[in-house]
């Protein structure tokens, strides 16, 4: 039992540092004492008064005895607790909550207590300490309170559905996201499948991934604190679940204990407020009732975080440009400005923000108010496959899932969503269940129709009562299905992806049949109340507005004819119905190619699929009509080709490429593979269609495309602009010695300025470029978003004018460059100096710049600017060699040459090795008759002996050309052969006249054939060579080989 308090006269015993409080305790505890007094008065009384008036027995005399104890419990618990306040009251107690570790009957007991001590404070005139007290108390109620809210509110998820089924803890399913440090909020209004593909190529290096509960710690180096966050990611990446998961954390205790508050919204709610007016705090109090109801009305003492999520909802859009600077808290403006002047920062600059959005509308906010930007990637590979691990708990079902997606593009790429996760879970659990043994879905539109069959047959059995063998598609489930797909297609027009009443409205949908739809088919449709029950409304998914979108474009051309993405529709009765449905697709070909940001590229995709047959059979009862002529799709696919065969964007010729997948054509991508399986693929020959296929096979292949080497297709101009999409995707693009021209700086300037660039390093050595396409190249570099890092410009026939653009770049604030190789070009003094006053410059990033040897030697074109004299070692060569032509020329002969023995000859074979020591860059030509190879080789090759490991090429110490009368044949090295392909081989305009470059410090060895003053490239080694490299040749009998 607690001892009782000491009293001494009249009083309280407190600490000597709380005696201005001493009168205020003494005249508190005093009224309370005596409300307690009056109480076992009035009890006594009544009692008594009951009693007869005769002597009491001592049992009745103490029956009040509990009353007593009661009093006495009370006063020292009372006492107690005022110590407590009146610390709390003190100037030197810490600013912060309360510990909300105490036991819950004690913590109400507390609550009660403090409440009638400010009661009492404010009777008594003491409004400061009754304020003080206040503050230091409520807010840790306030927040206890909201934390439970905020539990209930998001402990529980419905995966893709608001409001029907089986809720799952979100501590359970929650698979992280992988997010990432931004650069910056650029805007980005391509089709978010187009982004999720680019994101799901490899990263241009290793980026930095955030965890969701650090998304306001700064990265190490950044000393300022950060305010406002901006996460951008497509939909259905999991932004909202990422906040969610968030503000679970912090309300479980478990992370960000720091925050004393977090107020998460979402503008869909906001939304609904457009036309009313509040003040901040009013705005807080409306959304969150327990501040209200806690009477906090400031919160600049507190660690507050807001979070906005969906900003891309906004309507209207943020106007930051027309909006008055508010600061007060507790004036009332309308939403918008409030929102506007909060991100500013002009009110409640203390607080911290976090901002959700799509990419499209990343731009609203101004760069200057944002102080990181992330983005949420979704899932990557490993993620995939733990949510369908964690999905499907059959090891072999969940194996077999994981392997179907892989082998699908289409599919492994959209999976990278995890609300497409979630639609394929569902779509191949039934499929497995239902049909064993059976095919899985393998295109987008084969997995969305299974999606709605799903849904049709849980509408038919759970909601219609009816068997799992009946028709699936009921009158009035199709005049749903019918409503709801000619809302996703007027919407999708807007680029609307939420509705509310007066979208609805506009398409004929009653505000009452939409929240029946959304009831009835709740993974399609959901509808979510806001404050005060406002409806909203929308799609799970983006996707799934698009394929409805499509359906109904789809049935209402099959039922009636109409077109609805013509304006003017053809009336004749002489066209034919096959002739119309060939327009009809035609026509969506080309309004989707027409879009600049390929917004129609999923839509085009869904209605080309579900022209087949086998996927109109899957929507039988849902459609009235089915059929589709195969030759009408197949007209369709010619058409699609011949677009190809046209100057279409990368990413243009990537949608139309998936379309013909969407249609079961392939053939264009597999006669490509074929090729590159075979190695035969012959550039020379390819057409514009074949090259659009060359460009999605290598875009869509699993290989890592770090590097880009130009010359593994073709050392052409053509080919590089060809496949910039693909050096685009690259890290490392290698294109020296490519007969590039200035021409081709334009087409890289481009991709330079591209933010979805990749590019850090690139290699433009021994082109003639001038200084005219150095001039075009440097306005890329001097783009934002432009990554890159290594630039080589060695022997690109430049002068001081092109120092006068790189200077530009060096000394740029965007510039990233940190090596810059101009060596071999005739910079003269002048442009020497340019070069060196940018190094000095504080914005200059470079480490290394070279720029020797320079001189007018180098304004020679091509590689010829490095040719050196060879020499043969005579020591080395082959007695039935014959050396001629002042030892420039060797023959193989029957007669053993009279050369004095030495232990560098060769004995075995037909070789021998030059007296040069290759170093630096070096460049060298050569004629042959009959069999040869051309060779370079370590000087420790061994020399004695017939093993075929001293033969140039079979070996790790040498390179090897192999050349016959029919031209060169194959190249070797580690007795690895690779063949020559053959256009670049069989050309009758060439002459047998071979070249070799080799650049020792980048590890390249290159061979080339000649024609006239062309070189065609035949094949390039990229090594590290560890010895110094010496030019050789092995010939064969019959044959000769001569040094140009």
């Amino acid at each position: 039992m607690r001892a009782r308090p000491k009293l001494r006269g009249t009083s309280l015993d407190l600490h000597p540092a709380l005696c201005p409080y001493r009168v205020t305790g003494l005249l508190v505890a005093s009224l309370i004492l005596k409300s307690s007094l009056c109480l076992l008065q009035r009890e006594w009384t009544s009692r008594t008064q009951r009693l007869p008036v005769v002597s009491l027995p001592s049992s009745i005399k103490h029956s009040w005895t509990p009353y007593l104890c009661c009093w006495r419990t009370t006063s020292s618990l009372f006492l107690n607790e005022l110590k407590k306040i009146q610390k709390v009251l003190s100037p030197d107690y810490p600013e912060c909550l309360e510990s909300q570790r105490e036991d819950e009957e004690e913590r109400r007991s507390r609550e009660a207590l403090v409440t009638i001590t400010v009661n009492f404070l404010r009777r008594l005139k003491q409004e400061e300490l009754a304020d003080r007290l206040y503050c230091k108390h409520f807010p840790t109620v306030c927040q206890r309170n909201l934390k439970s809210t905020l539990k209930k509110k998001f402990q529980c998820v419905f995966e893709g559905i608001a409001k029907a089924g089986n809720p799952t803890l979100l501590n359970q399913i929650y698979t992280e996201l992988y997010i990432t440090e931004g650069r910056t909020a650029e805007v980005n209004e391509e089709h978010e499948v187009r982004q999720i593909e680019t994101a799901s190529r490899k990263p241009d290096r290793p980026e930095t991934t955030i965890r969701q509960e650090d998304i306001f710690k700064a990265s190490p180096g950044r000393d300022e604190p950060i305010r406002t966050v901006l996460t951008k990611g497509v939909a259905g990446i999991g932004k909202t679940v990422l906040t969610q998961k968030y503000s679970l954390d912090w309300a479980e205790d478990k992370a960000n204990q720091d925050i004393q508050f977090i107020f998460p919204f979402t503008f869909r709610e906001l939304n609904v407020l457009k036309e009313e007016k509040f003040s901040l705090v009013g705005l807080v109090h409306h959304f969150f009732t327990e501040t209200k109801e806690a009477g906090i009305c400031s919160f600049e003492d507190f660690q507050v975080v807001f979070i906005f999520d969906g900003l891309d909802e906004c309507r209207p859009p943020l106007d930051f440009h027309k909006t008055t600077i508010l600061t007060d808290p507790r004036k009332s403006t309308s939403v918008d400005v409030l929102l506007i002047n909060l991100i500013r920062g002009k009110l409640l600059p203390s607080a911290r923000l976090w901002i959700t959005t799509r990419p499209a509308a990343a731009n609203q906010i101004p760069p200057d108010c944002v102080c990181m930007v992330t983005e949420v990637r979704g899932f990557i590979d490993p993620q995939k496959e733990e949510y369908f691990r964690k999905r499907f708990r059959d090891e072999e079902q969940a194996s077999r899932i994981i392997s179907h997606i892989k082998t699908s593009r289409s599919l492994h790429i959209m999976c990278h969503i995890p609300v497409f996760c979630w639609i394929t879970a569902t779509v191949l659990e039934d499929v497995l269940e239902t049909r064993e043994g059976g095919q899985l879905p393998n295109t987008l539109t084969e997995m969305y129709i299974h999606f709605l069959v799903v849904q049709a047959k849980v509408k038919k059995v759970k909601y219609d009562g009816g068997a799992e063998t009946d028709p699936h598609w009921s009158p009035e489930s199709r005049k749903m299905m019918e409503s709801l797909g000619k809302l996703a297609f007027v919407q999708l027009q807007k680029g609307n992806l939420i509705f509310y009443e007066s979208d609805l409205t506009e398409c004929g949908i009653d505000i009452r049949a939409a929240s029946v739809y959304s009831g009835v088919f709740t993974q399609i449709f959901k509808e979510e109340r806001g404050l005060y029950q406002d409806k909203v409304f929308c799609f799970i998914h983006l996707s799934v507005q698009e394929f409805l979108a499509a359906l109904h474009v789809h049935l209402t051309f099959s039922n009636s004819g109409k077109n609805l993405l013509e304006q003017k529709q053809i009336t004749s009765k002489r066209f034919s119905f096959l002739n119309q449905k060939e327009s009809f697709h035609q026509s969506a070909v080309n309004k989707a190619l027409q879009s600049p940001n390929g917004h129609l590229d999923l839509f085009l995709r869904f209605l080309l699929g579900l022209s087949l047959q086998t996927n109109q059979t899957l929507l039988r009862g849902l459609m009235t009509q089915t059929g589709s002529s195969w030759q009408t799709n197949q007209e369709t696919v010619q058409y699609i080709k011949e677009k190809l065969s046209k100057n279409l964007s990368a990413e243009k010729s990537i949608n139309l490429f998936h379309c013909l997948n969407e249609l079961n054509d392939r053939s264009l991508v597999e006669e490509i593979q074929q090729s590159l399986r075979s190695g035969r693929l012959s550039t020379d020959k390819l057409s514009p269609a074949q090259w659009s296929a060359l460009v999605f096979i290598l875009l869509s292949s699993e290989e890592d495309l770090d590097v880009f080497d130009l010359k593994k297709y073709s050392s052409s101009e053509e080919a590089l602009l060809r496949l910039l999409p693909v050096l685009k995707a690259s890290n490392k693009a290698l294109l020296s010695g490519c007969n590039l021209s200035d021409r081709s700086c334009e087409a890289l300037s481009s991709v330079l300025s591209s933010q979805s660039s990749r590019l850090t390093e690139l290699d433009l050595g021994n082109n003639n470029l001038q200084d005219s396409g150095v001039k075009l190249l440097s306005a890329g570099m001097k783009s934002q978003y432009c990554k890159l890092e290594t630039l080589r410009l060695s022997g690109c026939n430049l002068s001081d004018r092109s120092c006068e653009a790189l200077s530009s770049v060096l000394s740029s604030q965007s510039s990233r460059l940190t090596e810059l190789d101009l060596g071999n070009n005739n910079l003269q003094d002048s442009g020497l100096k340019l070069l060196f006053s940018a190094v000095e410059s504080p914005k200059c990033t470079l480490g290394i710049l070279r720029v020797e040897p320079a001189g007018v030697r180098w304004l020679r074109p091509g590689l010829r600017k490095y040719s050196c004299q060879l020499t043969i070692d005579t020591n080395t060569v082959h007695t039935k060699l014959q050396l001629s032509d002042n030892n420039r020329k060797v023959t193989r002969v029957e007669e053993v040459q009279s050369y004095p023995d030495h232990p560098d000859r060769f004995d075995g074979f037909y070789q021998l090795l030059c007296r040069n020591g290759l170093t630096g860059r070096c460049y060298w030509e050569v004629e042959w008759r009959g069999n040869v190879y051309i060779s370079v080789s370590y000087r420790s090759i061994r020399r004695k002996g017939d093993s075929r490991d001293c033969v140039f090429g079979n070996n790790d110490q040498s390179w090897s050309l192999s050349c016959s009368d029919d031209g060169p044949r194959y190249v070797r090295h580690n007795n690895r052969l690779t063949s020559i392909s053959s256009s670049s081989s069989s050309s009758s305009s060439v002459s047998n006249r071979a070249a070799v470059y080799v650049d020792c410090p980048a590890g390249t060895l290159s061979f080339y054939r000649v024609s006239s003053d062309t070189l065609i490239h035949l094949h390039t080694f990229n090594t590290t060579f560890t010895q110094t490299l010496y030019p050789g040749f092995m010939v064969w009998s019959g044959s000769s080989v001569s040094l140009c």
